[in-house]
């Protein structure tokens, strides 16, 4: 269970802001204005670090209760603005187009794509086959994980079958354009935990969600 001890405004009322800002193209000013007229009055930079504190908890939370995706994976990586320089972010869903793991990287190499791929093998499971593009580094991380855990993950590079992660990309990119880029890599970690989260729930990837809607998901999280 997420704690909220220790603050001011009901935990509904935090989970409901949180959620407003990963969800919509809303910043935090959009949402105090919001909440002002509602008779709660929170000041911006409060919301900010509503954010950044309870995304990664909920999104750890989600990982616990989240479908299995499935063994056939499309890997790829796009750019975020972080304070004023291009960092990158490693993506992967399954040919379903449901999200299998992310992960924010200063560097785009082959020890960043290992990691990544470790990452995602941790709390997914090992895949049997991994589509990418072009990326010398990226086929050379799976070559090499391979070689050291023993595994036969089988390698495809197949432009036109990663449409699908190239075209989900877009849902991340929607917020950092509105945002115009991160002020540090630490808070662009933490909220891309929550809108990676929030499409994770639209997409019905929750163990046991029923006929729950993304929205009541998200709250039940926090339980």
């Amino acid at each position: 269970m997420i704690s909220f001890k220790g603050y001011c405004y009901p935990k509904s009322v935090i989970l409901q802001c949180v959620r407003w800002y990963v969800a919509y193209c809303l910043s935090y000013r959009d949402i105090e204005e919001i909440m002002k007229e509602r008779g709660i009055d929170v000041d911006h930079s409060t919301l900010n670090r509503w954010v950044l504190k309870f995304s990664p908890l909920l999104e750890k939370e989600f990982q616990k209760r989240k479908r299995r995706p499935g063994g056939r994976v499309r890997l790829d990586e796009t750019y975020l603005l972080v304070k004023g320089q291009w960092k990158y972010l490693y993506r992967a869903v399954d040919k379903e187009g449901n999200t299998i793991d992310f992960l924010l990287s200063a560097k785009r190499d082959k020890k960043a794509a290992k990691r990544f791929l470790k990452k995602m093998i941790k709390r997914n499971g090992k895949p049997s086959l991994i589509n990418i593009d072009k990326s010398g580094a990226n086929h050379a991380a799976i070559n090499h994980y391979n070689i050291d855990n023993n595994t036969r993950i089988t390698i495809r590079q197949c432009k036109y079958l990663n449409n699908v992660i190239e075209q989900d990309h877009r849902f991340v990119k929607r917020k950092m354009k509105q945002v115009m880029g991160f002020e540090t890599f630490s808070s662009a970690a933490r909220t891309i935990a929550g809108l990676e989260l929030w499409r994770m729930l639209k997409k019905g990837q929750k163990r046991w969600g029923g006929s729950q809607s993304p929205c009541a998901l998200f709250y039940a999280l926090a339980m």
